[in-house]
């Protein structure tokens, strides 16, 4: 793309060589004359004027004398944009792969696409062009919605439920069962697990999650929720719209999560927690069961309290040692003093 086609999609107006091609995006640091990189805010206005990028996208009312720029609102999300249009994605390959087991009542697509070694089970549906890459399996009666991927070896239980433009990555586990017990006569019982498991449109789940069916009732994810690498999700969870969990994060059964939260790694959730919206909890927090964290709070720390008052708790505590050497050295005056 010429730096005038990138500011037509973008509408906006450009400055500099307008004719430069640009074939693809980079990194202030690593760009090279033929790509397009972003400058985000202030802080990195040093480093673009040293870049060698072809074309620089900087926020509306930014000069570069010397650079080629084009000026939007938002640039990280505008290099998102060209990114598309420099990397459009590949067309999945059309139709079934002859090592595909596919049941003669499930319903597909004509133009979605079905790897070699995948397992496709009765009364299943895929919509439009959605892509099943090799050794996915699709239990009895799944529902997978339109221009969704699911990449190699992702396990969908029966009776799923997946919206449109769904991503899944390898290893994610959808609507397994979830972990319930009953201690009775001396040993564990399996407690039912017969409920639903509901992934609403466009979330991406990442490698290696895994995300239980209800109980008794249905596990939902709600639309727009972006979930990382390695997290757990349990029986009945609630997550709502928008939402980003990152990796190793493990939410127990029958938690409530509003939309636009945000938690960071390796946070816990305990189980019938309820976190309403645009929370943020910070990395290695605990959130006890049963507890509600209110609207637009940021806690962090075990248990989970308001982000001010953990920074206190925490300058406390880097002062421990010295507080007791002080005490120590009083002890033993004290002693002399009373010998």
């Amino acid at each position: 793309m010429k730096v005038s086609e990138i500011a037509a999609l973008l509408q906006s107006t450009p400055m500099g060589d307008v004719a430069r091609e640009i074939h693809g995006v980079a990194g202030l640091e690593s760009a090279g004359t033929a790509d397009v990189a972003f400058v985000e805010n202030a802080r990195a206005l040093d480093p673009a004027k040293t870049s060698r990028a072809g074309c620089l996208l900087v926020p509306e009312g930014v000069v570069l004398p010397g650079k080629t720029t084009v000026a939007v609102r938002n640039p990280k999300l505008a290099l998102i944009c060209i990114a598309e249009a420099l990397h459009p994605a590949a067309p999945p390959p059309p139709g079934i792969h002859p090592r595909a087991v596919v049941a003669p009542d499930s319903q597909l697509a004509r133009d979605c696409s079905v790897g070699a070694n995948a397992v496709i089970e009765s009364g299943v549906s895929v919509g439009a062009g959605t892509r099943i890459s090799p050794g996915v399996y699709l239990g009895a009666g799944v529902r997978v919605g339109a221009r969704c991927v699911l990449y190699p070896n992702v396990t969908v239980y029966p009776g799923a439920r997946i919206g449109d433009r769904v991503i899944l990555h390898a290893g994610a586990v959808i609507g397994s069962d979830g972990f319930g017990y009953v201690f009775a006569e001396g040993r564990q019982v399996k407690f039912p697990q017969l409920g639903k498991i509901v992934i609403e449109d466009d979330v991406e789940i990442g490698s290696n999650t895994t995300l239980d069916r209800g109980s008794l009732g249905t596990t939902v994810i709600g639309q727009g929720t972006k979930i990382d690498n390695l997290v757990q999700i349990a029986h009945n969870v609630k997550i709502g719209r928008h939402c980003i969990i990152v990796s190793q994060t493990g939410i127990s059964g029958g938690a409530e999560i509003g939309d636009y939260v945000v938690m960071a790694g390796q946070v816990g959730v305990g189980e019938h927690a309820h976190i309403q919206d645009r929370v943020i909890v910070g990395g290695q927090a605990g959130v006890l069961p049963g507890k509600i964290v209110r609207s637009g709070s940021v806690v962090w720390g075990t248990p989970c309290r308001p982000m001010s008052e953990f920074k206190k708790t925490t300058a406390r505590l880097a002062r421990l040692d010295a507080l007791a050497k002080k005490v120590q050295e009083l002890a033993a005056r004290l002693a002399e003093l009373s010998s």
